[in-house]
């Protein structure tokens, strides 16, 4: 395990040097300076009685407990750091694995005393950490500004960031996969997005299936539905995190361990694939 580490501490390092991360790190302290310049909220006992926002008037429609007022802020902030950060890894971290695998270097690192599944294990935890630490500084900052203003303290939005980087990181076992057969970062991040709009569909499949007229159309998309991860539903419940909302355990355990089959079975497969080819 010491090995695997080392290697998701160099894709750390890689990551850091990139400007794209850079990018990400500062618009996300820019926002959070606007909120902090911007953003008043009256709070009197406890109670949220106006908020304005550029000054202008948002909220001033009778005094609303804080914790309540909030919960649309945290949902909806929630809901941006889920997808938007989905988004901007698809694309940020697609050529982290072709760039392992690509002349030269893969055969130093297999020269190295780390085994192949090391390398493999080692690149998706990498990228895991970075999804987790780019949704975790999101939802931190907002929270710190949030309760900064209005005394409202929560770690909801912070357990609401966990379930957005899991949610990516499931999405990049494919894309490691999809590396070891075709190295085009291009053809990773496709593979992202087709998965990501995959999983929003899936998410739905109760209501999309009617749609359908009966035949093999419809039987394909049962069918295929059951097995990609379902992006959607696991927004929904982090939204519901974040905004204090009641979820049902049961429900949200058996949306998480289908994400687990799916990263493991699929890191599986790339196991197995990694160790049939020739460097």
């Amino acid at each position: 395990m010491t090995r695997t580490f080392a290697v998701a501490a160099d894709l750390l390092l890689e990551a850091s040097k990139r400007k794209w991360f850079l990018a990400l790190a500062a618009a996300i302290t820019a926002v959070l300076v606007v909120l902090v310049a911007s953003l008043q909220l009256e709070v009197v006992d406890g109670a949220l009685a106006a908020t304005r926002l550029f000054g202008k008037l948002w909220r001033g429609n009778g005094i609303q407990a804080a914790d309540v007022a909030l919960r649309p802020v945290f949902e909806g902030a929630s809901y941006g750091i889920f997808y938007g950060g989905i988004a901007f890894g698809i694309f940020a971290c697609s050529d982290f694995a072709p760039s392992l695998l690509s002349p030269g270097r893969i055969e130093a690192m297999l020269a190295l005393p780390v085994r192949r599944w090391e390398l493999l294990a080692g690149t998706f935890l990498g990228v895991l950490v970075l999804a987790l630490m780019a949704a975790l500084y999101g939802a931190a900052g907002l929270t710190l500004v949030l309760g900064v203003k209005t005394g409202v303290w929560t770690v909801r939005p912070l357990l609401a960031a966990l379930l957005a980087g899991l949610g990516f990181s499931t999405l990049y076992a494919g894309m490691l996969v999809t590396a070891l057969f075709v190295r085009s970062a291009a053809m990773c991040a496709s593979v992202g997005a087709a998965l990501f709009g995959a999983g929003i569909l899936a998410s739905y499949r109760a209501q999309i299936i009617p749609l359908f007229e009966p035949g093999l159309g419809r039987e394909v998309f049962k069918t295929a539905s059951l097995f990609v991860p379902r992006i959607a539903a696991l927004a929904d419940v982090a939204a519901r995190l974040a905004g204090s909302s009641k979820v049902e355990p049961r429900a949200v355990a058996s949306l998480l361990l289908g994400f687990g089959v799916f990263s493991l079975s699929t890191l599986a497969f790339g196991v197995w694939r990694f160790e049939q080819k020739d460097f």
